[in-house]
């Protein structure tokens, strides 16, 4: 989270750029996200020469080769694009090297073919001035990027401040929502991950770190590394800048060669079926489409123009069997009342296996918006398989629920992983001898039918919760009864309190006391006086 003194510094940045004539503030982030890219670059080359200068031998993966470039104006050397060197220039000198030197290099840096290179194509260079580019370089030289988390949080709250944000359905997630569907879903090492509307990486990014620290293993397998540095990794996004600052966020957090596209996923020609392991998402919600932008094989399945239908429908589509997903919905999804509403839950329920619902706080998406919102995980296997379907109520995720979204204490969070997982891990044949009882059966005589809990997790068995829990498991039947409605007001169940009442005669009887009280009180005040 970035706070004082660090958050008055990237304001800082992003005043200059508005106070230097640059009002866009996507345009702002593309600007700020390539110096920051151009920083990194250098960095990772400064590491290679300490590694190669420790053991005496030459810099095996320069990013900045010896010589010069002649596809370079004036036969610039390699050396004079690196930040260490050119922020020592004169301003005159510094906006020269940048303008028309490393910016064509930086549009000729990814491998040929790649999806780097496809997004840099058009990146431009539009910061107008000297005195600009040297008051944001200063800046920026300031805020401390070392740390991952710290550049991480700092990179989030400029994103924040994309006033744009929400007029297209675009929200940006927060996050640590982010970090507990990836918690939640577990990355592997062999996954093939896609998130159909990318924005600026976050689900990917935060996918990476999770494997990075899960899975020490991939830097030994050179098969496995080099799935992680290319087919590992898949996103696209119909906005052309956001496609270029993920492509450039994957790159600063170390994964080579990933697939960053602009494309709709939605059109046709959208990304292949069967493809993937995994789906990290939070597509927009930006109401309907015209039926000529929308593909006719997502037609097909379910007729609808609402995008967050055909969202969930195309990630069914994309992954193979077996594949797993993680996808924010607007809570509309779970109880529409449409053919198509209906159609695309008959389809996750029936069809595939639905694994949880949980219900985020109203005010998790501001500033952007109140909608209400909820993560469904959910697994492809085109043979059913939903049995129960887990529901969590969050009501809180560690963060104040008005515009400002402080960090507060309360959040519900860690208890929905420690939760989710100690019902994944209850063993099939165990969940098997629950399911001989019948669903409406009293929890004693199911209980009875358990040799052992279904975990041995602190919080006890998530299958014997009452439904007035924040989590509860709701059987298929009960689903299907009731229309095929996800929403968890539908099951829970409204605990009551109890409240005894004082008797009425008591209570006056207190009120006449007070009374007399009171009367003798100005009796004696009366007295005084006279």
């Amino acid at each position: 989270m970035v706070t004082g003194p660090l958050k008055g510094q990237v304001d800082k940045v992003w005043d200059a750029f508005w106070s230097g004539g640059i009002a866009n503030p996507v345009e702002v982030i593309e600007q700020i996200t390539y110096l920051l890219f151009i920083k990194r670059l250098d960095e990772l080359h400064t590491k290679e020469e300490q590694k190669a200068a420790r053991f005496g031998d030459p810099i095996e993966n320069p990013v900045f080769p010896e010589g010069y470039d002649s596809d370079l104006p004036g036969r610039r050397p390699y050396r004079d694009l690196r930040w260490s060197v050119f922020t020592n220039y004169s301003p005159s000198e510094m906006f020269e090297v940048v303008s028309e030197h490393v910016f064509p290099w930086l549009r000729r840096l990814g491998a040929e073919g790649s999806s780097y290179a496809r997004n840099m194509r058009d990146a431009r260079f539009t910061i107008p001035t000297p005195a600009l580019l040297t008051k944001v370089v200063d800046l920026l030289a300031e805020i401390p990027m070392e740390d991952r988390d710290t550049k991480g949080d700092i990179y989030e709250y400029m994103l924040m401040k994309l006033s744009t944000s929400g007029t297209n359905g675009q929200f940006r997630t927060a996050r640590h929502i982010i970090k507990l569907m990836v918690e939640l879903q577990q990355p592997r090492p062999d996954d093939r991950i896609i998130d159909p509307a990318v924005g600026t990486a976050g689900f990917l990014v935060a996918a990476e770190e999770y494997l990075r620290g899960h899975h020490p293993e991939i830097w030994t397998d050179a098969a496995t590394r080099a799935h992680f540095n290319g087919p590992m990794f898949t996103g696209f996004d119909s906005d052309a800048a956001m496609a270029r600052i993920a492509s450039m966020n994957m790159l600063l957090h170390g994964v080579e060669n990933p697939t960053i596209e602009r494309a709709d996923s939605l059109s046709e020609g959208h990304p292949g079926l069967d493809e993937y392991t995994l789906v990290l998402a939070n597509p927009p919600f930006a109401g309907s489409l015209d039926d000529e932008t929308v593909s006719k094989d997502l037609q097909k399945v379910v007729k609808t123009r609402k995008t967050e239908l055909l969202f969930l429908v195309l990630m069914i589509r994309m992954l193979r069997n077996g594949g797993r997903a993680a996808v924010i919905v607007p809570e509309g999804v779970l109880f529409g009342s449409s053919n198509a509403h209906k159609a695309v839950r008959k389809m996750l329920v029936d069809d595939h296996k639905l694994d949880a619902v949980i219900k985020l706080p109203s005010g998790t998406f501001k500033p952007y918006t109140g909608v209400s919102t909820a993560v469904l995980l959910f697994t492809k296997t085109s043979s059913g398989g939903t049995d129960h379907v887990w529901f969590y109520d969050v009501r809180a995720d560690g963060m104040t629920l008005d515009d400002k979204r402080t960090p507060i204490e309360a959040n519900d969070l860690p208890d929905v992983l420690t939760r989710w997982r100690s019902l994944s891990s209850t063993p099939v044949v165990e969940r098997a001898q629950r399911d001989e009882t019948p669903a409406d059966a009293p929890v004693v005589e199911r209980a009875e039918r358990d040799e052992t809990p279904a975990t041995g997790a602190e919080h006890g068995s998530e299958w014997d919760r009452p439904r007035t829990a924040q989590s509860f498991m709701v059987p298929l039947q009960e689903i299907v009864d009731n229309g095929y409605d996800l929403s968890l007001n539908r099951y829970k169940e409204i605990e009551l309190e109890e409240i005894e009442h004082r008797c009425p005669t008591e209570i006056l009887d207190e009120l006449d006391a007070l009374e007399l009280e009171i009367q003798d009180g100005l009796k004696r005040l009366r007295e005084m006086l006279t």
